[in-house]
């Protein structure tokens, strides 16, 4: 049995690219592993937040994890700033970790190029380490990530060896894994450019809160072109090529066989059809959602989610502060 963990920040209503790339896949990974599945509010600070609409997130976010399959008897489900565990590992790895590597992150980079590096938080430059630190807590075997976080993850399993190295032969190093399945969903308005629920452009996206008349006109009014066939090809018919993809990702149906089955029909009928896949797929999730965000019941899940992550995550602090040499050994009496 592998360890798998795996976290999201609460900045915002996850989109159905944040559920065909991820979230869709969840339950299948708590059948045959021991899972980890974490709000990690305390990375969400790096950026000002508005500290309501921040609590209203985090508890969004987690009816949505249990509305989307995760089954808290199966799997551990847990808010980050819960377990301070997260953050004293992530300032030993901060202390383990070099400050030109730090700077070498992409998003560090873009963040700070923008804002200027006199108007970003020093959080937004260390918390690498935290983000090592939530994986390296539960002697996690395997992180599934999208491909934008391949690099934070590589610093993760060079921060793992290094401890390991001068220290003790603490930390398992994590395997990475990239899905491949839906990952990559596009914008509506723009589809060379990745689906994110913080475009401006709210046509842009669809929420997974979105209700069923906003989520058939945004498919409805997607972009496509002026060639009236819907067949898949990323490089000139990018439109088309992302409804196929939501529409085989969310139906389970091969891209060739919708080819098929729309040969010589129009983009209106199809666009249809993908606006009722969506629009059937999400309701369940809805419903199971809306009767867990006011509820006990998802108070019960995540205290219990947090004591389970709290003795697990204590294990390893323990050990990582008897290898650094921390705390003091008691003498007998």
């Amino acid at each position: 049995m592998k360890n798998i963990f795996s976290g999201i920040q609460p900045s915002g209503t996850l989109t159905i690219g944040n559920y065909l790339g991820a979230m869709k896949h969840f339950p299948e990974l708590q059948e045959e592993n021991n899972t980890y599945f974490c709000i990690v509010d305390e990375h969400a600070i790096t950026v000002p937040q508005d500290r309501l609409e921040l609590r209203k997130n985090i508890r969004s976010l987690a009816a949505l994890y249990i509305a989307s399959g995760i089954d808290p008897n199966k799997s551990t489900l847990f808010i980050q700033s819960e377990v301070p565990a997260h953050t004293q590992l992530g300032w030993m790895l901060q202390c383990v970790a070099y400050i030109g590597e730090l700077e070498r992150m992409t998003q560090f980079k873009d963040k700070s190029s923008k804002a200027g590096r006199e108007g970003v938080s020093a959080g937004l430059l260390t918390y690498p380490p935290l983000m090592a630190s939530d994986i390296l807590l539960y002697n996690t075997d395997i992180v599934p990530v999208g491909e934008d976080q391949k690099q934070h993850l590589e610093l993760t399993r060079n921060l793992a060896q290094r401890f390991n190295n001068k220290y003790n032969d603490i930390f398992t190093v994590p395997e990475i894994s990239i899905s491949q399945v839906g990952a990559r969903i596009m914008s509506l308005q723009e589809p060379t450019k990745k689906m994110s629920k913080s475009d401006e452009n709210q046509k842009g996206f669809i929420s997974m809160l979105d209700d069923e008349k906003q989520m058939e006109k945004k498919i409805k009014s997607a972009v496509t072109d002026s060639e009236g066939i819907v067949k898949f090809d990323a490089e000139n018919k990018p439109g088309i090529s992302n409804l196929l993809t939501i529409y085989s990702s969310f139906a389970n149906e091969s891209i060739e066989s919708l080819e098929a089955k729309y040969e010589g029909k129009g983009y209106g009928e199809f666009k249809q059809d993908v606006a009722n896949v969506v629009i059937e797929a999400m309701r369940p999730i809805q419903e199971r959602y809306y009767e867990l965000i006011d509820s006990e019941e998802l108070d019960d899940i995540l205290d219990h989610g947090a004591e389970k992550a709290n003795a697990d995550a204590m294990k390893t602090i323990r050990k990582v502060k008897k290898a650094m040499g921390l705390g003091r050994v008691k003498k007998k009496k």
